[in-house]
């Protein structure tokens, strides 16, 4: 069983309703695009980072969104500035390699070292669009299953508004 099997099988035990999409492989946002049909909703980007002082962070915004780093520092509280957390940490708290990183991984992350922040856009939307730990697959989920998805995951997140320049909570 892969690990994207194991989520979806966690989601349906734990009643959370989602519709996946089997797609070629995909590695970039335009490949995205392009291969994995049309598939309404908003589809995400994720950005596994660090700060100076080894604090680390999911942060997952709109497939389209162009990230200011210094100012993601700024809102989220990160010291020293962000940079990308390399592949072994990845793999290490959220059990994931790069190419796969996705908000359901967060269910991985048992002890909570990975905060979860999320751009406002997607509290916004009526369903995100996310790699089920695979990137030959896309999941769709309503804000309701989400919303659970996080509660049984025990995990809070953060909203930002990436255009605004006060930070949000």
């Amino acid at each position: 069983m892969t690990a994207s099997d194991t989520l979806l099988a966690y989601l349906k035990r734990n009643g959370i309703e989602v519709l996946t999409v089997q797609h070629p492989p995909v590695y970039t946002v335009e490949e995205s695009k392009t291969l994995r049909g049309d598939i309404p909703g908003l589809h995400t980007k994720n950005l596994f980072l660090r700060d100076g002082k080894k604090n680390y962070y999911l942060f997952v915004t709109d497939e389209d969104a162009t990230i200011n780093l210094r100012l993601l520092a700024r809102k989220i509280g990160a010291k020293g500035g962000l940079s990308f957390g390399s592949s072994d940490a990845l793999l290490e708290m959220l059990g994931i390699l790069p190419g796969a990183v996705s908000v359901l991984a967060i269910m991985h992350d048992e002890q909570c070292r990975v905060k979860l922040v999320l751009d406002r856009r997607l509290a916004n939307t009526t369903t995100i669009d996310c790699h089920p730990l695979s990137n030959e697959r896309t999941t769709s989920l309503s804000q309701e299953a989400f919303t659970r998805f996080l509660a049984v995951a025990g995990r809070e997140a953060v909203y930002i508004d990436m255009d605004e320049e006060t930070p949000q909570s």
